[in-house]
């Protein structure tokens, strides 16, 4: 065989280290069986997320979709609001409805409280040429911060993470038509809403005012050091190169270089911070390299060889957010949970009757019949809703109100999935079930 010249290698090993950007569009929903006392955590939330950055919210207290972005406002005219405000309203409503149904098939204290938590989007690659490239879909919900079904849409399943879950999974596996809807959805529609809202944001990153470079230095804790630090604030993606020079080679943490990494601001743009330790007699070039190619900022600060003067009253307001919005918004099951049952004295264990039947997915649409979801009696098949206000349910208008999931389980144990592709969600799932929440579809707006 023949091998590949030293320039045929060359562009191999520089074609294999192109880093892609990677972006993210999600929606997360939040249900509390009741009112709480914490102030500012509310009974039902909903929360769009680009990059895990705020886009829309809405919640039980105000009761209409707004925009978290001032491009989301721009770009997308009253009707886009007012359908998202309709959609929200129904998902609230499914979720006080099946929430109190759960609680009563597991035979729960009402005045416990209890949470139910919906996630789903996609994830994407950004080539250099601009194109988006579908990388990851994500379809996962959750009771009281324990994970119950997650969807692989590499093999058109749905993956349970603990006994309880296993009944459901095998439902849902028998419908194909939900699940090549739901491939359809995190593989194409959801990559479509997230490049408009690329595209939105990338219209802002284009008109905002550049970020701030700054490189300064002052007296280390040792007599003949100081430390050198470049900072740069106001930009408004992630994805911003930093460097520090000297005489233009660059310096790395082999060097002493220590960094912040990138911080949020208070004003949804973000910050890095990186210093290195010098001696006071080093008279070499020092250059702090700012680099953003998504809008062709690039800056070069050297620093001038001067010391802060303690006198002055120099202020650098480093902003430092422990945990992102997506984050903050999953914890929220878990932590309210366990911060009532601590209240309350109450272990929140199950007896090995309280079994539930199948939850259905909620709401999608805002053309959804106002009858409901679900029907009371523990015998009745469950039915799943239509999908969402901007895309056409894939179930014909005969089979809106077909039963998807049977009738009650039989009660058997079942093992473990054997799929390796679970979301690494705990396994530590509710006991003493036969079936658990399961999920149709996802919004995409």
């Amino acid at each position: 065989m023949r091998l590949p010249g030293r320039g045929a290698l060359l562009l191999v090993l520089s074609l294999g280290s192109v880093r892609l950007e990677k972006h993210s569009l999600t929606y997360i929903y939040t249900a509390l069986s009741k009112d709480v006392a914490p102030p500012g955590i509310h009974q039902f939330t909903a929360i769009g997320l680009l990059d895990n950055k705020a886009i829309d919210y809405f919640d039980s207290v105000n009761t209409e979709k707004v925009p978290k972005q001032q491009w989301m406002k721009d770009q997308n005219e009253d009707d886009y609001w007012r359908k998202g405000t309709q959609s929200r309203q129904s998902k609230m409503k499914w979720f006080q409805v099946n929430l109190k149904i759960l609680m009563d098939r597991m035979r729960q204290n009402q005045s416990d409280v209890h949470v139910l938590q919906w996630l789903h989007g996609c994830k994407a690659d950004m080539h250099r040429n601009g194109s988006v490239s579908f990388s990851q879909g994500l379809d996962m919900y959750s009771y009281d911060g324990n994970n119950f079904l997650s969807f692989d849409d590499d093999h058109l399943v749905w993956v349970s993470s603990c006994p309880a879950a296993q009944q459901t999974k095998r439902k849902w596996d028998d419908v194909p038509s939900l699940k090549e809807y739901t491939k359809g959805y995190l593989e194409r529609e959801c990559l479509d809403w997230m490049k408009k809202f690329l595209g939105y944001e990338q219209k802002q990153l284009e008109a905002a005012p550049p970020p701030e470079v700054y490189v300064f230095a002052k007296n280390s804790n040792r007599k003949n050091n100081v430390v050198l630090t470049c900072l740069a604030t106001g930009f408004n993606r992630k994805e911003v190169t930093l460097q520090m020079r000297r005489d233009g080679r660059l310096l790395t943490p082999v060097d002493g270089v220590m960094s912040s990494g990138v911080r949020p601001n208070g004003d949804d743009t973000f910050q890095r911070r990186d210093r290195v330790e010098i001696l006071k007699t080093d008279s070499s070039s020092f250059t702090c390299v700012v680099v953003d190619e998504a809008t062709n900022f690039n800056v070069e600060k050297v620093w001038d060889h001067k010391l802060l003067d303690e006198s002055e009253s120099l202020v650098i307001v480093i902003v430092i957010v422990s945990a992102a919005a997506g984050g903050v918004v999953l914890l929220l099951g878990v932590l309210v949970a366990r911060w009532y049952r601590k209240r309350k004295g109450n272990a929140g264990k199950l007896g090995t009757n309280n079994v539930p039947d199948v939850v259905v997915p909620a709401a999608q649409n805002d053309n959804t019949p106002t009858q409901p979801l679900m029907n009371q009696k523990s015998e009745d098949a469950l039915v799943p809703a239509p999908q969402n206000d901007n895309t056409p349910d894939p179930k014909s208008k005969s089979d809106e109100h077909k039963p998807l999931i049977g009738k009650k389980s039989d009660g058997s144990k079942e093992s473990l999935s054997s799929s390796g592709t679970d979301s690494g969600v705990s396994v530590d799932c509710l006991q003493n079930q036969t079936e658990d929440v399961a999920a149709d579809e996802v919004e995409t707006n």
